[in-house]
């Protein structure tokens, strides 16, 4: 949050805060709203396999639906701290949930492909309003003694929500066509929205700023050509490919250097000085792993349980369900121990846990027992869940106030970024693979099988960055002003 909004913090707080003790209305009434806008993210990783035979699309095609939810946050949600400078509270919460609901209503009837991809950006582009929307609120709400025990649960509904979103899928998948999954998902938001209007009220003062037009197209130009890039290296077209990808490096570092130029003027569009404070930096780089892991295992495991193993798409999600609840189980226990023992009593056990469930899966075969296949999708999630908030609140506590917003929106766009190419990458190398091996005389099944394990084992060894970032965490925020908890 800017400097300007912080002071004005100070003079609104009698009048916005609440009991300590207790979660404010207005934040468990966003909570629900960020949960049930973010669970899309990850809810068409089930419907990947009916999709391709509805649509007539390759895997490759039908993971954009994905890949394009998060590349479209990535780059909506640095506009958003400039957004909801202007804009009221109820305004910003209106502009999220009509965008979210009018993405929805339009993936349902969509007729091709083209126009579920539309959608799906339309959608994401309310999620990306709503995420920052949540934070800034619960920043003004939430008294200082509270917005530790509130962040931690925060925090961790938004890592359960594209955690659970395979297994929702699933459930409803089993009732109807991929079409189903919005027709159930609007009515749901529609009452949420409503009710949010009915008793959401604005919180501190709207005001007039600029931004940097050049900074959003850059940021969204080099992402999305990195990723893309990414994508292409499947069948054999390195060359393009490669070009692809170093015209998306180079367009962030022109971003990169818009950003250093503006922080000259005190005006950029991200304040790239965040990455001055060591744990921010390295919380940062602990978190795009840990996403990029964690989508990247999001979208092998259907793949394998449906195209492989022959299970379906209810079968899927029941499979995959226990590691959503696991992980949001934990939740209250993980904020505890945090507040008790510091980071490093988590975030190393769920480092050392990420990687060994990535590991296991690496062995996968035609006839794992599903048992510990479920073994290990619940390892891996409840050590996501043991390092998420105490890495967020250690990266975030490592900077100073007037940093927060800038801080917490770069963390977030790198989450997406991170969680887009670890889809890409994963869905490129299985494919790569499958077709050698294809080639080579083996089966359509042992062909994906051997595919889709080189693409854990890729996940595996990138994960061996969340261990080493892990030791290099503190036990505790360092102490840089009057809050150093995960704020934003």
């Amino acid at each position: 949050m800017p400097s300007q909004q912080l002071d004005h913090l100070d003079a609104s707080d009698k009048a916005t805060t609440t009991v300590s003790g207790r979660t404010p209305a207005v934040v468990r009434l966003l909570v629900l709203a960020t949960f049930v806008v973010i669970l899309n993210e990850t809810i068409l990783i089930n419907a990947i396999p009916p999709l391709m035979t509805a649509l007539d699309i390759t895997e490759q095609t039908a993971q954009w639906l994905s890949t394009a939810f998060l590349l479209t946050m990535a780059a909506v949600i640095p506009i958003t701290g400039w957004f909801l400078q202007r804009v009221s509270t109820r305004s910003a919460y209106t502009t999220a949930m009509g965008l979210f609901l009018l993405g929805t209503a339009l993936a349902a009837v969509a007729p091709s492909f083209e126009v579920l991809l539309g959608a799906r950006v339309v959608q994401a582009s309310g999620t990306a309003v709503m995420m920052p929307l949540l934070m800034t609120t619960l920043m003004q709400v939430v008294p200082e003694s509270d917005r530790g025990r509130v962040m931690g649960n925060v925090t961790l509904a938004i890592s359960v929500a594209p955690a659970m979103g395979p297994a929702v899928s699933g459930a409803i998948l089993h009732f109807g066509s991929w079409r189903l999954l919005f027709v159930v998902v609007f009515p749901i938001a529609a009452l949420i929205a409503w009710q949010g209007l009915k008793h959401l009220k604005n919180v501190g003062e709207s005001k007039f700023s600029t931004i940097d037009w050049l900074s959003v197209v850059t940021a969204a130009a080099g992402f999305a050509g990195l990723v893309y890039g990414l994508s292409r290296f499947e069948g054999g077209d390195v060359r393009v490919a490669a070009a692809i990808v170093a015209t998306g490096l180079l367009t962030i570092a022109v971003f990169v250097l818009r950003q250093l130029s503006l922080q000259k003027r005190g005006v950029p569009l991200l304040d790239l000085r965040t990455l001055r404070h060591r744990t921010y930096t390295v919380a940062l780089i602990m978190m795009a792993t840990a996403f990029m892991s964690m989508f990247g295992s999001m979208v092998l495991l259907p793949l394998y349980l449906q195209n492989v193993r022959g299970l379906s798409v209810l079968e899927t999600g029941l499979l995959v369900m226990p590691g959503g609840l696991a992980m949001g189980l934990l939740g209250p226990t993980v904020g505890r121990l945090f507040d008790r023992f510091g980071g490093r009593v988590l975030v190393i056990p769920g480092a050392i846990g990420i990687t060994l469930a990535l590991a296991g899966f690496t062995q996968i075969t035609m006839t794992m027992p599903y048992w510990q296949i479920l073994g290990l999708h619940v390892l891996l999630m409840l050590s996501l869940a043991a390092s998420f908030t105490p890495v967020f609140t250690l990266g975030l506590g490592a900077v100073p106030p007037p940093l927060y917003s800038h801080a917490s929106s770069i963390l977030g766009t790198l989450q997406q970024v991170f969680g887009a190419i670890g889809t890409a990458l994963v869905i490129t190398v299985m494919s790569a693979r499958a077709e050698t091996l294809k080639v080579s005389g083996a089966t359509e099944a042992l062909a994906n099988l051997g595919g889709m394990r080189l693409a854990f084992i890729i996940g595996a060894g990138l994960s061996l960055i969340v261990i080493v970032t892990a030791l290099l965490l503190p036990a505790r925020a360092e102490s840089t002003g009057e809050f150093t908890g995960a704020g934003h």
